[in-house]
């Protein structure tokens, strides 16, 4: 009888030891999945804050960069059409002055319709660059060739453009954003980096659309991030993002400028 009592021991103490260690060894993953999740979750609201504090920089940028254009506008409205119709108000009262001689008449009747139409010219070009109407009626291929053109006319920067995109006409809103992101960059290129040549090609690579844009301005060091944070810069990003698209920029000094960006 004490020969078997001495086995049903050690089968008892067994079960206890082998019973502690599984619990030993399940509240062991309990708190460690527990931090775990809890490290992952914390991971998650920081992608996340990170992603809101981004996306709040990129409608910042937008605001910001509205607000300047409308500052532009209201500028161009009074320098240029403000000015020039207060002048024809001042020239259509002199018309009814008396004992004006028919040259005098003659004179002020042309200041009248020469300053009218610069102020109609002007107010068109306001137009032109809210919204190109050739962009509103033929779509983006053929409102890059025509911003080319407008470059070119400059006669200070040559352009070269290819296109191998067929453009889906009905997606203009999207096609706004590459727009503005090419006048942009060619706008940096002659006021900043006094390039005289730009190449302009669109592409479809693995059924992604790609926009490769390049000058021989005098460039500047793009590995110094301080380069890329300037409005134009901000504006651009925020456009890509709204393409749901990538772009990198590569620059060196006196190397001009390369920018790729898909959309």
């Amino acid at each position: 009888m004490n020969g078997n009592s001495i086995p049903d021991k050690e089968i008892v103490a067994i079960i206890l030891y082998t019973s502690c260690f599984f619990m030993v060894l399940a509240i062991f993953l309990i708190v460690f999945f527990y931090f775990s999740r809890k490290k992952i979750i914390q991971k998650e609201l920081e992608k996340r804050d990170l992603i809101l504090q981004y996306q709040k920089e990129q409608l910042h940028a937008v605001i910001v960069a509205q607000e300047e254009e409308r500052k532009r506008i209201a500028q161009d409205l009074h320098d240029d059409i403000s000015s020039k119709l207060n002048i024809v108000s001042l020239n259509t009262h002199l018309l009814s002055a008396p004992n004006l001689t028919e040259a005098e008449t003659l004179e002020i009747t042309e200041n009248i319709i020469n300053l009218t139409t610069k102020a109609l010219e002007n107010s068109r070009k306001i137009a032109h660059n809210l919204l190109p109407p050739v962009f509103e009626k033929f779509g983006l291929n053929a409102g890059v060739e025509e911003l080319c053109e407008e470059f070119e006319s400059s006669k200070a920067v040559k352009v070269h453009y290819k296109n191998e995109i067929d453009f889906d006409e009905s997606d203009i809103d999207r096609h706004l954003h590459i727009f503005r992101i090419l006048q942009e960059l060619m706008n940096n290129s002659l006021r900043h980096g006094k390039a005289t040549e730009i190449w302009i090609s669109f592409k479809n690579i693995e059924s992604v659309g790609t926009c490769n844009y390049e000058d021989n301005g005098i460039g500047f060091n793009s590995k110094n991030a301080e380069n890329q944070k300037g409005l134009g810069m901000k504006n651009i990003d925020s456009r890509i993002s709204f393409l749901n698209g990538n772009i990198k920029i590569d620059s060196q000094i006196n190397k001009g400028i390369s920018v790729v960006f898909t959309f």
